[in-house]
């Protein structure tokens, strides 16, 4: 469809009341553009014209009131979102139609949800031309939550949300609403991006609560659990636990410990060894959350004017920041090189300590070991076990009151049940164990958590006696059920939602109110007095400028007077408003542990009717055995019974087979012997036969054969008689060619004895002349060594001499003497060997010499005849 035609359906359907049939057109008609589109070469240039025909009929056609019209802009641009790119929606329509969109709240579902859609989309898409207008569009978003957007801790926002009329409240919630659900789902896509700048963010401290609420919407969505991994790497996280453990704001440390609550059975699931890591961390978290003191509003708040509120409230946040949650001394200092920026207390109003209860619960569920070892000793876990450092500029030992923490904590012990892995593990094996919760759910962990509480298990296993009682007593009641009547003591309390209320305006009572959200948190059997007087009237005194009696008569339009609300009624406002903030907060945790709780039932329930089908299954197959067994034991009579009789019958078929057999055998021998002389006549027959066309044809070929050889034989005689020649004459070559082959072979096989022989007499004549001289050199040796033995044998007849002459010598010099003759006579007995070797040696070259002589003079004549060549 061309620009015209679907701009022309646009403009008849915006300047007319639009109808579903013709909306339904229009629609269709954007679908085939956009297949045009995607076909075409120039898909920019028409969706730029369309957008811009789009453009002019919204700046001719659409107004402020014209609902219908946004929804059917909406509608198309929602059916454009495959062709439109991030900056076409950042740049043009943004601020054009999405965002007064999400701020009305007349407008339909569907059309906010696509208004929510285009965003989102703009928001995720990467655009590779413009990456970082899309960036700037993210931090643009959530810069519109945390400044635009109703700020519950803001104290110049709660009086401006109180002089509002219903409908701006209307339009500022479902603002913040959409924001937030904008944020959470592009966060879902592109969680690092998200993260990140909520990281970044989070260096601003007014900004830390919206975040915390944010992220608390963040982490209870379902698809959250498989992008754990991912904030556990994120310095988001860093952020997160430097809040609960630097910020001195109670409200915030709520929202943040609710989070962190949240994020400890997916971290276990998902990133355990990260929150092994982080560990140290969570663990002085408790102890300063157990450590909180709570804060009290002055009476001389009450009684001050509207104009000093602000410096009163300073001054009482710097009195009640005189003191520290770890310490009874002043606020600690923080280190310089961390960064960080403390966020002081949010409201001006009495504040309640955050509740450690569910924090413990799961720490002690996680890591019981290292709980209990943390509160033995906290600064030595903190300093020596884990080598965690102190965020302050002071020490773990300084900063950790660890009397405080130990009485503090005893009471919240005391109120759960023994955890098995504390018998069982130890503190080390707990961070050393890989894997530890790998084959546990999320909800799983978040419900067994839940049960540690004494309180929990207790109503549990009342619960658990209480269907065990009413399952026995279920037949008696089927029996006896009635309709009550008059008597409604024993019916079931009917359910909240379907109470009818009196038509009249109810009064509602404050006090009676927080008076049940206390008792409902207690989970224990209270009771409820009724409420007086005195304790509404000190917050709202009687008067035109009561509160209660403002929220009652809302105005139709916002207050135009610039009259200042007295500090009290500020104050008893500001703590409304953070109860209601807190409450909402346990609401949504609430929310999300019952969600998680359902999802463990529902494995529960899903085990137990596994163990159910199994046990009926169980107990079926048993009597199927018993019954098989009994059918077994008949069959097996049954058998014995027929083998008997088999065997009986099987003896009596043998003996009749036996004989069958034998006459059979003799019927066979007989017919095969007549067989055997029948096929013998006919085969002498045959071969008779046979053998007398042989003879005649034999006879025939015979007779055939001598006349043509005799034929042959007159014509070739004379070639027989030349080739018989012929034949002597080659017998007779034959016999001369194989004696002249013998003679010269022999003269062959002479000649090459000769030349070897010469070779071997040259061979021994140079080893003669070797051995002759190896002679004359020894017995040049020899007589050599006979001079030095005669000149030996005189020196020893010398030494002898002399020895004989030094008898008298001294001792010194017969040693040496001794010494001397002793070398000498080695010297005499190795020459003596030396002599021995080399007669020896000559004695075998002489044998060696005489052996060649003669087998020279052996070899000589031994071809001295002429062989006489044969006569041819």
């Amino acid at each position: 469809m061309s620009i015209t035609a679907l701009s022309h359906q646009v403009r008849i359907i915006l300047e007319e009341a639009p109808d579903d049939a013709r909306s339904e057109q229009v629609l269709q008609a954007v679908d085939d553009f956009v297949r045009e589109c995607a076909a075409s070469k120039e898909p920019d240039v028409l969706l730029f014209q369309l957008e811009e025909e789009l453009q002019s009929f919204h700046s001719d056609t659409i107004t402020h009131n014209s609902l219908q019209y946004t929804e059917v802009l909406l509608a198309i641009l929602f059916r454009l979102r495959p062709l439109l790119t991030s900056i076409s929606l950042i740049s043009t329509w943004f601020d054009l139609v999405l965002r007064p969109a999400l701020r009305e709240p007349r407008l339909s579902t569907p059309a906010a949800n696509h208004a929510k859609e285009l965003i989102i989309s703009a928001a995720v898409k990467t655009d590779e031309k413009y990456p970082e207008k899309v960036a700037n569009f993210r931090r643009r978003l959530l810069d519109l939550y945390v400044l635009d957007a109703y700020n519950e801790g803001s104290g110049d926002d709660l009086l401006e949300w109180a002089e509002l009329d219903q409908e701006q409240r209307e339009k500022r919630s479902l603002w913040k609403f959409n924001l937030e659900d904008v944020l959470v789902k592009s966060g879902l896509r592109q969680p690092q991006d998200f993260m990140s700048a909520i990281n970044h963010s989070f260096a601003t401290p007014s900004s830390r609560l919206q975040l915390l609420i944010l992220l608390n919407r963040y982490t209870s969505e379902p698809s959250f659990q498989s992008l754990a991994a991912a904030l556990a790497d994120h310095l988001l996280l860093d952020s997160l636990l430097n809040s609960l453990l630097l910020d001195n704001s109670s409200t915030v440390c709520t929202i943040g410990l609710t989070v962190i609550v949240k994020l400890l059975p997916i971290f276990a699931v998902k990133a355990s060894e990260k929150l092994k890591m982080m560990l140290p961390r969570l663990l002085a978290i408790l102890a300063r959350i157990i450590c909180w003191k709570e804060r009290s509003v002055s009476k001389l708040a009450f009684e001050e004017g509207a104009e000093d509120t602000d410096e009163s409230s300073a001054n009482g946040d710097a009195q009640g920041l005189a003191y520290n949650e770890f310490t009874a001394s002043c606020n600690l200092p923080l280190r310089p090189e961390l960064g960080w920026e403390r966020l002081e207390l949010m409201f001006n109003a009495a504040s309640s300590t955050p509740p450690p209860g569910i924090y413990f619960s799961c720490l002690y569920y996680l890591f019981p070991c290292n709980l209990l070892r943390f509160l033995r000793g906290p600064s030595a876990y903190l300093n020596n076990d884990r080598q965690y450092e102190s965020p302050f500029s002071i020490s773990w030992e300084d900063a950790l009151d660890e009397d405080n923490i130990r009485s503090k904590s005893e009471s919240l012990l005391r109120g759960r049940i023994v955890n098995a892995r504390v018998i069982w593990g130890d503190w080390r094996k707990e961070l050393t164990e890989p894997d530890t919760w790998a084959n546990y759910s999320v909800s799983r962990i978040a419900s067994e958590c839940t049960m540690l509480d004494v309180r929990n298990t207790a109503l549990g296993s009342k619960q658990f006696f209480a269907d065990i009682a009413s399952t026995a007593a279920e037949p008696s009641l089927l029996e006896s059920t009635t309709i009550f009547d008059g008597d409604t003591s024993t019916a079931p309390t009917p359910h909240p939602g379907y109470v009818e209320l009196p038509t009249a305006k109810p009064h509602v009572s404050l006090e009676s109110m927080i008076t049940a959200s206390v008792a409902l948190k207690s989970n224990l059997d209270v009771e409820i007095e009724a409420p007086t007087a005195a304790w509404s009237s000190l917050l709202f005194p009687t008067g035109s400028n009561s509160p209660t009696k403002r929220t009652s008569d809302i105005p139709s339009e916002p207050n135009t007077h610039n009259e200042q609300l007295p500090s009290h009624v500020a104050q008893a406002i500001s703590g409304l408003q953070r109860e209601v903030l807190l409450l909402r907060n346990e609401l949504n945790f609430e929310l999300w542990l019952s969600r998680e709780n359902v999802k463990h039932i529902g494995r529960l329930y899903q085990d137990k009717i596994l163990s159910k089908n199994a046990e009926v299954e169980q107990q079926g197959l048993f009597n199927k055995l018993r019954h098989y067994r009994a059918e077994v034991q008949r069959l097996d009579r049954q058998l014995r019974d027929h083998r008997e009789q088999s065997s009986s019958a099987k003896n009596k078929y043998a003996d009749w087979n036996t004989e069958l057999q034998n006459k059979l055998k003799e019927f066979r021998e007989e017919k095969k012997l007549w067989v055997s002389e029948a096929a013998s006549l006919r085969t002498a027959e045959k071969e008779a036969q046979a053998l007398f066309a042989a003879q005649g044809q034999l006879l025939a070929d015979a007779v055939k054969q001598v006349f043509e050889l005799q034929t042959q034989r007159k014509e070739t005689q004379h070639k027989v008689d030349r080739l018989r020649d012929y034949e002597r004459q080659i017998d007779q070559h034959v016999r001369m060619q194989r004696l002249w082959d013998a003679d010269f072979q022999r003269f062959n096989d002479r000649a090459e004895e000769l030349q070897q022989l010469t070779t071997q007499f040259k061979q021994v004549e140079l080893h003669l002349e070797s051995y002759q001289k190896t002679f004359e050199q020894m017995s040049e040796d020899a007589r050599s060594h006979r001079r030095q033995n005669q000149a030996l044998e005189a020196r020893l007849s010398l030494l002898q001499k002399r020895c004989d002459a030094s008898r008298r010598l001294p001792e010194a010099e017969i040693a040496a003497f001794m010494e001397e003759k002793s070398e000498l006579v080695a010297t005499n007995a190795r020459l003596r060997e030396e002599n021995a070797d080399l007669k020896d040696e000559m004695g075998e070259m002489r044998a060696r010499m005489e052996l060649m002589k003669a087998q020279i003079d052996g070899h000589k004549g031994l071809i001295g005849e002429t062989r006489s060549m044969p006569a041819l």
